[in-house]
């Protein structure tokens, strides 16, 4: 099956920076993708090549078999893009703009004006449909970038840090939409600084670090793969730690103590360092790597 996006061996450069290194790399169609990066990773710089923003150094991106630049036409149909910058248009209300919009692609009609009323409702805009966007709130702004992403019904739709200073309310909205517009078949590109988020929706994932590719696999295989796993203490007196509970204690917050086990070590061998420590516990928790932890792990390798 064609991918979705495909990433062939590009490369960004700005004078002797070079934000993207080689990065070749496939969307599959119908996933949910995870971007991952800190800032200036290359993240933007990637979704800003697929949107013929930016002019590549070196290599070329096909959306669903089409050349973003060759066919750029075609590609910028199949491709819709909530950038992380808010929108501020004092002319335009909000359903003109989502008209506006629809004229680019040559959609009119009954049928797209049913459209841009439910874009409205699933988005919670109907009441500030007639109101312009310079007197919307931020999370208003941020609902209006989604509705002009999707207005043209896009294949693949990209989220570059969509819920960035929303309120919790909006975010679980935002994420039961995109969830329901994905188990419809469409394909979305995510990034976000929220782990949890990626985490929950997700179900492959890149890690891109300096403009580099540090690994792409499924969630589960990223979880799969981190060598530890966390176990919690609450104790009712803290002793004194044998040398093998000593070497594992990650953190130690008064009667809270929180080790990093490698994860071929038994629970029995840990139970019995902690019989052997004499801890009055109080409760147990253990719990596998979050995706949080295989990032921070993953990406600090690189700077050592």
């Amino acid at each position: 099956m064609t991918a979705a996006v495909s990433f062939q061996r590009v490369r960004k450069c700005y004078g002797d920076l070079c934000a993207l290194k080689e990065i070749t790399l496939e969307i599959p169609q119908g996933s949910f993708f995870g971007l991952l990066g800190h800032n200036g990773a290359g993240k933007s710089t990637m979704i800003n090549a697929m949107a013929g923003l930016v002019n590549l150094t070196h290599g070329c991106i096909e959306v669903l078999g089409h050349d973003v630049v060759r066919e750029y036409r075609h590609t910028r149909r199949l491709l819709g893009v909530v950038p992380q910058e808010l929108i501020d248009e004092p002319f335009f209300s909000v359903r003109e703009l989502l008209r506006i919009q629809s004229g680019y692609f040559g959609l009119r009609g009954r049928a797209q004006a049913a459209w841009i009323d439910e874009l409205l409702e699933r988005l919670a805009l109907t009441d500030k449909a007639d109101v312009k966007t310079h007197q919307l709130s931020g999370g208003m702004k941020r609902r209006v970038l989604i509705a002009m992403a999707l207005v043209h019904h896009p294949k693949v739709l990209v989220l570059d840090e969509p819920t960035a200073g929303v309120d919790v309310g909006l975010r679980q909205s935002l994420w039961a939409f995109a969830q329901e517009l994905h188990a419809q078949g469409m394909t979305i590109v995510l990034t976000t600084h929220y782990l949890q988020e990626a985490e929950a929706l997700c179900d492959r994932i890149a890690i891109i670090d300096h403009g580099e590719l540090l690994t792409v696999a499924s969630k589960e295989e990223l979880l799969a793969a981190h060598p530890w796993r966390y176990i919690e203490l609450e104790t009712n007196e803290v002793a004194e730690l044998c040398s093998e509970l000593s070497a594992r204690l990650e953190q130690r917050q008064g009667d809270l103590l929180r080790f990093r086990v490698e994860r071929d070590v038994p629970m029995a061998d840990f139970l019995d360092w902690v019989q052997r420590s004499h801890l009055d516990v109080k409760d147990l928790r253990s719990q596998r790597a979050s995706l949080e932890q295989v990032f921070l792990s993953l990406t600090q390798e690189t700077h050592t």
